[in-house]
């Protein structure tokens, strides 16, 4: 069967105007107020006041919804680089991977039901595929004409250490939001053991890691973010 990527859709006038577009704008709206586990074609159209029936001759299975729609998001991480979008193209390496990782992250933040659908096989739609040429690029342009031979492992470091962070923060939030203790609240809730377990000397090491504890998110990413391009694109 053809992939979603390469298969028309159908063609004709109907009395409620249907596409792609609308069904994955329409599914995108319900997965950011419900989650994934809310999410249904049947749910989905509802929405957009159609028969569910309507909906499988443009996506054939609930997984192609999920690809189309982790695809769109992947759009809003392309369109952060400029080009093709219309806007100002990012230019350079570095920016490039910090652009990607940065909006990776507003993304995820945005559409927490991002981070269920990244990690392992990957999404192999148009706008995944320019953010992946614009990783790889961006790495390669780094190593230089030498170091192709690194570029897997920096591409895959890269991107583990993506989808780690950003399925971190996004689960920290999600038990935030169920238990109603920030992370704030819980450290101050876990302090005193801490303290007891830090003074009897056996954690020297996580006593400095401890001391030195960023609260902003933001900030604690973007030093990580530094820390993760600096390693996988030594030269030396």
């Amino acid at each position: 069967m053809d992939l979603i990527w390469e298969r028309p859709e159908p063609r004709g006038r109907t009395v409620v105007p249907i596409d792609r577009g609308r069904i994955v704008a329409a599914a995108v709206a319900l997965a950011d107020a419900e989650g994934l586990s809310g999410l249904s074609m049947r749910k989905v159209a509802a929405e957009l006041q159609v028969s569910p029936m309507r909906l499988y001759g443009y996506v054939a299975t609930k997984e192609e919804l999920l690809d189309l729609m982790a695809d769109q998001v992947y759009g809003e991480i392309a369109g952060a680089l400029g080009g093709a979008s219309g806007g100002e193209s990012v230019s350079g390496w570095e920016a490039v991977l910090r652009t990607i990782a940065v909006t990776t992250r507003d993304c995820a933040l945005r559409h927490e039901w991002f981070v269920e659908l990244i990690g392992g096989r990957p999404h192999l739609g148009p706008n995944a595929l320019d953010v992946m040429e614009a990783t790889a690029s961006a790495l390669a342009s780094a190593l230089g004409p030498d170091g192709g031979g690194r570029l897997m492992a920096a591409l895959g470091v890269f991107n583990a250490y993506l989808v780690g962070a950003v399925r971190n923060e996004v689960t920290e939030l999600r038990q935030s939001r169920e238990t109603g203790t920030d992370e704030t609240q819980w450290r101050a809730s876990v302090g005193g053991y801490l303290g007891r377990r830090i003074a009897t000397g056996r954690y020297p090491t996580m006593q400095r890691v401890l001391e030195g504890a960023e609260n902003d998110a933001i900030e604690t990413f973007d030093a990580e973010v530094e820390i993760i391009i600096r390693g996988v694109t030594r030269t030396e």
